[in-house]
């Protein structure tokens, strides 16, 4: 077991939703603490409340969204973020529907409380790792992500399915 999966246990036990992790997971590296964006992840719990996208993707996008994206008039989009963006959801959408049929909550965890607790650590831990080896590829470092001018070009396609 990983530090990550460790700590994904950790957050698991203290009843945040796997929303909630990937960005807690996410500003901790960061070395930042921002409750209001935590809790604004529990928008996208339980797929949205509805078993819809589930909360892993969506607040990974949200993630990427944080350190790629656009804040305001007088910032820029770093370059890189829709490639960012589709690697991580391609990836996801593809290791899911592989698995489980379909990338929504109700296709990994079928509202089974069960289903729910053998897969989704796992998951949220494996896609933080994935996350990070898409961030690492690209050059972002959680830490200090680039803005407005600082972006640096695309390093190449879309590796979806690696």
């Amino acid at each position: 077991m990983t530090e990550d999966s460790f700590r994904v246990a950790e957050l698991l036990l203290a009843d945040l939703k796997c929303s909630h992790i990937m960005m807690i997971l996410a500003l901790e590296a960061a070395g930042r603490q921002e409750p209001d964006l935590v809790r604004a992840m529990s928008g996208l719990a339980v797929g949205m409340g509805q078993g819809m996208t589930c909360g892993i993707l969506s607040a990974g996008s949200c993630v990427v969204g944080m350190l790629a994206g656009k804040a305001g008039e007088d910032e820029t989009e770093d370059s890189r973020f829709v490639d960012i963006l589709e690697e991580f959801g391609g990836w996801f959408k593809h290791r899911c529907t592989e698995e489980y049929g379909g990338c929504n909550c109700s296709d990994i965890m079928q509202f089974d409380m069960n289903l729910k607790a053998q897969r989704c650590p796992a998951l949220i831990a494996e896609s933080w790792q994935k996350l990070n080896e898409i961030l690492d590829r690209y050059d972002v470092d959680i830490a200090h992500p680039p803005r407005g001018s600082e972006t640096c070009e695309n390093t190449g396609a879309l590796e979806f399915l690696s």
